[in-house]
């Protein structure tokens, strides 16, 4: 067969002896090749494909699909493959975000030939090393490169490296995968089962850790339960995110910005840090000033002052001495206040998704998820709650939604501003042949950046704040959703949290401008 189905074929062969289950495919002409290859691999049921038309949307696709694996405790790498020239410059963002976040992703880009890079042929760029520093490996495929054993081992050595399996550092990987005309098969597939090659993580070993009583528990996005029990033993309060996943119990505060503003901050001994906290300034002062223990299993932490003393995540963690006083006094300061009507509907949302029968969540950067941070209270089982806060950009939110969604299969609701809607206006577009997707993008539309407001730039002249900060836009949300095929409707309430989330949707809410 043609040299470029040969290596296509067996790259895709390679991926799935890999563990690689989900491929989101870009339609283009250049990486046609892997294109035959994954249907005939769908086929036979190796893989699922999603095929997405936007590459800047399906690399937040990918990125959402790893992190269902991550939920499933399985850290396996969704992949996205693109054609060459700016359909790959389109994934960066999304490079960007697993790569600050730690999420296993892949990036296999096809590409022209060597003998046709500088020469101002079509579609062609420097795609090696596009991505700069963000990859924890790149692989270079030249077009002719051996379809055998020595391919296998290149792409096992990626999957190795984006899970993080022996790094402890997961995040994306960047193959460039070069083709030569012909890029259509000239023989059928005759699939065979690839053998599996899987690496389990590392068992690491176990150390005590001594906290004394005055201490308080910082847990960041992607923390998990074990802040939790952490804080409970100790009888420390426990200040966590939305997206942490420890924001559950009877230690956990609502309003801890609120609190970390009084007195009790100044008696604070020690910090114990999970995750990846990042949402407010009082919390970065706090990890500042104050001695700080991280618990981790990961290569890359948070240490703002630069002098933390790290453990591992199978530590024990005891209080020197339990001072259960130290944490009612926490607790009956913690009295938040709604100050908002976005604080009231995210209030909510997170109270309904509490309950453990509603979608899981997707929470947009900015003022919205600082909204859920003061206000969502915390109940005795918390929700799945999910936010791109590797880099807390806006984009790709309502994507990362839809990559949830399919590797999940559960319904996923989306909480996102105005602006972050219209920056992912096409993420809920479907192709004809794909499959519909259970998401709801909930947009509280305040006209703007609301973030804007409670920051220094508030101080601007309006004009200047109005253009340059608040950025209001003119979408017409309903003819958005009109366009793509998604239902609409605007709400003045929060009656349609009694609804299940099913299909595409958007649900509006209009609120007073900033």
């Amino acid at each position: 067969m043609n040299s470029s189905t040969a290596v296509a074929r067996r790259l895709v062969n390679a991926l799935v002896g890999a563990g690689v289950e989900d491929v989101v495919y870009c339609p283009g002409s250049r990486d046609a090749p892997l294109g035959y290859a994954l249907a005939d691999a769908e086929t036979a049921r190796w893989l699922r494909v999603h095929v997405r038309l936007d590459e800047r949307s399906a690399g937040f696709v990918a990125l959402g699909l790893s992190r269902a694996s991550i939920l499933e405790g399985l850290w396996r790498p969704a992949v996205v493959v693109t054609t060459s020239g700016t359909a790959v410059a389109n994934l960066h963002p999304a490079v960007l975000e697993a790569d600050a976040s730690g999420v296993p992703l892949i990036v296999c880009s096809a590409d022209r030939p060597h003998e046709m890079w500088q020469t101002g042929a079509n579609q062609t760029t420097t795609q090696e090393g596009i991505y700069g520093t963000a990859p924890r490996f790149f692989g270079a495929i030249p077009a002719g490169y051996p379809a055998d054993d020595r391919l296998d081992g290149l792409v096992f050595r990626a999957v190795t490296a984006a899970s993080g399996a022996l790094s402890a550092d997961p995040g994306p990987v960047h193959l460039n995968v070069g083709f030569r005309d012909p890029l259509v098969p000239d023989k059928p597939w005759h699939c065979v089962a690839p053998q599996p090659r899987i690496v389990d993580n590392l068992v690491r070993t176990s150390t005590e850790v001594a906290m004394p009583s005055r201490t308080v528990v910082v847990a960041g996005d992607g923390a998990g339960r074990g802040a939790v029990t952490v804080a409970e033993e100790g009888c420390w309060p426990l200040l966590a995110e939305p997206t942490s996943g420890a924001r559950v119990g009877d230690n956990a505060l609502t309003d801890y910005q609120g609190v970390l503003g009084t007195d009790l901050a100044d008696e604070v001994e020690a910090v114990l840090v999970f995750g990846h906290p990042t949402l407010s300034r009082p919390v970065t002062q706090l990890l500042a000033n104050h001695p700080v223990t991280v618990v981790t299993d990961r290569c890359r932490w948070t240490d703002v002052a630069g002098g933390a003393r790290v453990v591992p995540g199978s530590a024990t963690v005891r209080s020197i001495a339990r001072d259960e006083e130290w944490l009612a006094r926490w607790k009956h300061a913690d009295s938040p206040s709604f100050v908002t009507r976005k604080d009231e509907i995210c209030a909510a949302i997170w109270a309904d998704a509490c309950r453990g029968e509603g979608p899981l969540l997707v929470l947009g950067a900015s003022a919205v998820i600082r909204s859920f941070d003061r206000c969502a209270v915390p109940g005795q089982r918390g929700p799945v709650a999910i936010a791109n806060r590797g880099l807390a950009g806006i984009d790709g939110t309502i994507s990362t939604g839809v990559g949830l969604h399919m590797g999940l299969g559960m319904p996923v609701r989306v909480v996102v501003g105005d602006l972050t809607a219209a920056h992912d206006a096409t993420a809920l577009l479907r192709g004809a042949a794909e499959r519909d997707v259970d998401v709801q993008a909930v947009v509280l539309n305040d006209a703007g950046g609301a973030i804007f407001a409670g920051l220094e730039h508030a101080a601007a002249p309006r004009p200047v704040l109005e253009r340059f900060f608040l950025t209001p836009q003119q979408l017409d949300l309903e003819g958005l959703a009109k366009a793509v095929g998604a239902s609409y409707r605007r709400v003045d309430t929060t009656d349609f949290l009694a609804e299940p989330v099913c299909g595409r949707s958007i649900v509006e809410v209009t609120l007073p401008r900033v």
